[in-house]
């Protein structure tokens, strides 16, 4: 065996051995080890990456779901395959439109926790497009293919979506976004688990996306510990520390 491979075996090993260590001191202080990551419309699961190495630092098993996007309840099902995979309690999050697969997917016993990261969190009976018809949308920037899908104008997408990244960042983004269908926006949500269980909740006060009121006026209703950032709709991606911060609190609710 090569000096090189016997000193990358080594570091494979003692990366594996951290990564458990982690883990095992999560579980041992009484914090839920495992984190579920929903991503929101228009976006995929990448734009948890700054959010997922702080977690993994401080110890936590982080899963994302990448959602097809194509109704709510494949979205759904997709989110419950991941959790699925889980061993043990889940702190389960979802930013923008994954608020709408939280609230219905959260029912899973294995979710102790939500949080809501500039996301919708519906009542029973409520879809996206019931919500954002409640209070006027900061943009009207959404279009609509031929064949039933949308997607966010791209000259439109850095300043209603991702205003304080990089511009690089959300040039990539807005020819990268992932395209749901309507009826994905128009689908109601059947039973909201937020009833049952602790919701934590963050408001973009410079929203370009959902309004920054019914960000609000949704998190009183369901009774979330709230948030505010001063952050675009991407605050996941421009303010990780923040978003980790409200996670990590999600994760010390006892079982």
């Amino acid at each position: 065996m090569s000096k090189a491979f016997q000193f990358l075996a080594k570091a494979a090993i003692l990366t594996s051995v951290a990564l458990s260590s982690n883990v095992a001191t999560a579980a041992q202080d009484g914090r839920i080890k495992n984190v579920v990551l929903v991503h929101g419309a228009f976006a995929d699961g990448s734009g948890w990456q700054a959010v997922t190495d702080r977690l993994t630092k401080d110890g936590f098993k982080v899963s994302i779901v990448q959602e097809p996007q194509t109704s709510l309840q494949d979205d759904i099902d997709a989110t419950k395959r991941v959790l699925d995979q889980q061993d043990g309690p889940v702190v389960l999050v979802g930013h923008s439109y994954g608020g709408l697969v939280i609230t219905d997917a959260g029912n899973d016993p294995k979710v102790k926790s939500l949080v809501y990261a500039a996301a919708f969190m519906p009542e029973a009976g409520d879809s996206l497009l019931s919500l954002v018809k409640t209070m006027p949308l900061p943009s009207e920037d959404i279009k609509a293919t031929k064949d039933g899908y949308l997607y966010l104008d791209p000259a439109k997408f850095a300043q209603d979506f991702a205003a304080d990244l990089p511009k690089k960042t959300a040039a990539f983004m807005a020819v990268s976004q992932v395209l749901p269908s309507q009826k994905a926006f128009s689908a109601p949500t059947t039973k909201a688990a937020w009833h049952d269980k602790p919701a934590f909740a963050i408001v973009s006060t410079k929203d370009k996306a959902i309004n920054p009121q019914l960000e609000r006026w949704m998190y009183k209703r369901g009774g979330a510990h709230v948030t505010e950032v001063n952050s675009s709709h991407a605050v996941y991606i421009s303010n990780p520390r923040i978003v980790v911060d409200v996670i990590e609190k999600a994760a010390r609710v006892s079982e």
